[in-house]
């Protein structure tokens, strides 16, 4: 690999799930203001952020391949961040019961020395069983989900919660979709296999 590949995030969850490729990468902390703009679309959120994830550290790699990736969770018009704490999880945790949501994850892989980016969105759609307070208030005391959208751990003991996934790429579900990361990298250059 002739360009040194970054990962612009600081979540645990990608950068486990980018070292499952096996391929070296370092990883930066982008510092990007994720404030949605007005009026601006949940899928368009996502899509700018993982562009501007990747664009915040190119000043420091300029000869790199950089992965910027942003997720949102949505039913209808209504976004579903991290939580941040126990009440606002059971919150969560409670207006998602029964209602099935859009995780969509945006990904860009941005070339810093040519200057192109490959932006694309990848939609899960997760249907959530009809959730008791008692089940919300056990999950959350056994699986503290609060830095994480929708306030549930998929490839943890949040698959309880849920009745259904449909998606192209599980790991898309958990933050970085490998899938369309691969076919990315391959445009690039970059042998994965």
């Amino acid at each position: 690999m002739s360009q040194k590949l970054i990962l612009a995030s600081t979540s645990p969850y990608r950068r486990e799930l980018l070292g499952r490729l096996g391929l070296p990468f370092d990883v930066a902390n982008p510092q990007t203001d994720e404030s949605a703009l007005p009026g601006e679309m949940p899928e368009s959120l996502a899509l700018r952020l993982s562009e501007a994830k990747a664009r915040a550290v190119a000043e420091a790699y300029p000869d790199a391949l950089i992965i910027g990736s942003d997720q949102v969770a949505t039913v209808g018009s209504q976004i579903y961040g991290k939580p941040g704490s126990h009440e606002r999880a059971v919150k969560q945790l409670r207006a998602l019961s029964g209602k099935t949501v859009n995780f969509f994850t945006g990904l860009c892989l941005f070339n810093a020395r040519t200057g192109a980016a490959d932006v694309r969105g990848i939609p899960t759609l997760v249907t959530f069983r009809e959730l008791s307070d008692a089940e919300i208030d056990n999950y959350l005391r056994r699986e503290p989900a609060y830095n994480c959208a929708g306030s549930a751990k998929s490839e943890g003991l949040g698959i309880a919660l849920l009745r259904s996934m449909n998606g192209d790429d599980p790991n898309a579900l958990v933050g970085l979709p490998l899938i369309a990361l691969c076919d990315m990298l391959r445009q690039q250059g970059v042998a994965v296999l």
